[in-house]
């Protein structure tokens, strides 16, 4: 009912703009499609909260298997408390995806019979396996350099923390606890044991996940503190075969998020794409992901939304509200209270979301960030522009806006084709569309030539 109502609002404000033109920008679509997480068979959802040197990470992975096979391996800074730890919502993290999705938008031309010839020309400028039983007291082995420092119970998993001297002792103890992890697992490990990092591993307590009633796993979270903003992925390639699917979410208090030591980009937004794409977005979505990370030669972070989380436009679902964002991490919260008034001011929360797609040879480093100054609001956004069905005599700007309807939905083919690199006559075939011809009698968008305009 929220949402019908932000929409509902929308609309009346878009009619407005229509009818009185003003300097307010505002995007002013109707959301009819979304890319989640949804999309992939295998992914890895990661939340991270930052402000200063304070990390909150919560970790949401796609396993599919026997849980009594699940582990999970992290390197952390410190030996984490049980009162740094918690067992999330994984509705919570789910919202967060789709309140974050690149989204498919439509918009409706108007009657241009209705407009003053200066708009009538429609520039649109969118620019690891089981673990035996934790022992009940830390113990070293110091024959492989390997000292359980803590060991815990929290909601579904049994959970301890190691350090390590060597990274083939850490090695040799994962494989004769249980773990089934590749040979030579060790060149991965030896970075983070350089670093003196603990390890937080992690197993599923099948007992005590039963008496939950879930059929899958929630999501792990863990605070700490620590000057470096990254996030290690390393481990994760030493048993995946290809490429890897990871969505990052980052919030913070100020700016947009990028990576320091990968290429950061902003995927290409905002262009119009023919109307048949509607029934096939999850489709266009990820060959367009794939064309575009292609391009890039698979070494680059995609930012596909960066936003003040108080508010949206168009909206892919709900604000994330105080108590979802708390339980997600966000620590800033009470400090959002003005002592001289008696409510609270909106609390000041950003997110970045990022999406990369990952393995050994194109990213062998764990990934940097920072905070920048950019606060201008992305979104990864398409757009569909359903056309004017009226008739074409009956205004002067009506003949004129149906011959340059004929060269928009070019454009838009034209578009797909560039986006996800589709054979554009079949796109042409799909769109019922045959293909301009310029003023010497080729076709438009040849192999040598492209539109600039």
């Amino acid at each position: 009912m929220k949402l019908y109502k932000e929409k509902l609002f929308l609309f009346l404000v878009c009619v407005l703009l229509i009818r009185f033109p003003s300097g307010i920008e505002a995007f002013c679509g109707f959301y009819v499609a979304k890319a989640d997480a949804s999309l992939y068979n295998k992914v890895s959802r990661v939340v991270m909260i930052r402000d200063a040197n304070r990390t909150v990470i919560g970790m949401m992975n796609d396993y599919k298997g026997e849980l009594e096979k699940f582990a999970l391996v992290v390197p952390v800074p410190t030996v984490l408390t049980k009162q740094q730890i918690h067992i999330g919502d994984s509705k919570v993290f789910d919202h967060l995806d789709v309140y974050t999705a690149p989204r498919l938008v439509e918009y409706f031309d108007p009657d241009p019979c209705l407009l003053q010839p200066k708009r009538s020309k429609y520039k649109y400028d969118l620019q690891m396996e089981s673990l035996p039983p934790i022992p009940q007291s830390p113990k070293s082995q110091k024959p492989l350099g390997v000292k359980i420092e803590a060991s815990y119970t929290i909601g579904e998993y049994d959970i301890v923390i190691l350090s390590a001297e060597y990274s083939d002792g850490l090695e040799t103890w994962l494989l004769q606890n249980g773990y089934k992890i590749p040979a030579g697992a060790s060149s991965a490990l030896k970075p983070y044991i350089k670093q003196k990092m603990k390890f937080f591993v992690a197993k599923v307590n099948l007992k005590k996940h039963n008496s939950t009633g879930l059929t899958y796993l929630r999501p792990i979270q863990f605070a700490f503190e620590s000057e470096k903003f990254m996030l290690p992925i390393r481990l994760g390639m030493i048993n995946s075969k290809g490429s890897q699917e990871l969505l990052l979410y980052i919030l913070t208090k100020n700016g947009r998020v990028e990576t320091t030591n990968y290429r950061s980009a902003k995927l290409p937004t905002g262009m119009e794409i023919p109307e048949y794409v509607k029934g096939e977005f999850g489709s266009f979505y990820k060959s367009m992901f794939e064309h575009q990370t292609k391009k890039e030669n698979s070494r680059v972070v995609f930012t596909e939304y960066f936003w003040d989380m108080s508010w949206c436009d168009p909206c892919a679902a709900d604000p994330l509200s105080r108590d979802e964002l708390k339980s997600l991490g966000v620590f800033w919260l009470n400090d959002s209270i003005n002592p001289n008034f008696s409510f609270r001011s909106p609390p000041r929360v950003m997110v970045t979301r990022l999406h990369v797609s990952y393995n050994a040879q194109n990213f062998p480093e764990d990934l940097l960030f920072q905070e920048t100054n950019d606060t201008n609001n992305f979104q990864g956004r398409y757009v569909l522009q359903h056309p004017w069905n009226g008739k074409h005599n009956k205004c002067s700007e009506a003949k004129e806006y149906f011959k340059r309807l004929v060269e928009r939905k070019e454009k838009r083919a034209y578009n797909l084709a560039e986006l996800t690199g589709w054979n554009i006559d079949g796109i042409r075939t799909k769109m019922n569309l045959h293909p301009l011809e310029n003023d010497n009698g080729n076709e438009r968008g040849g192999n040598w030539w492209t539109p600039w305009q």
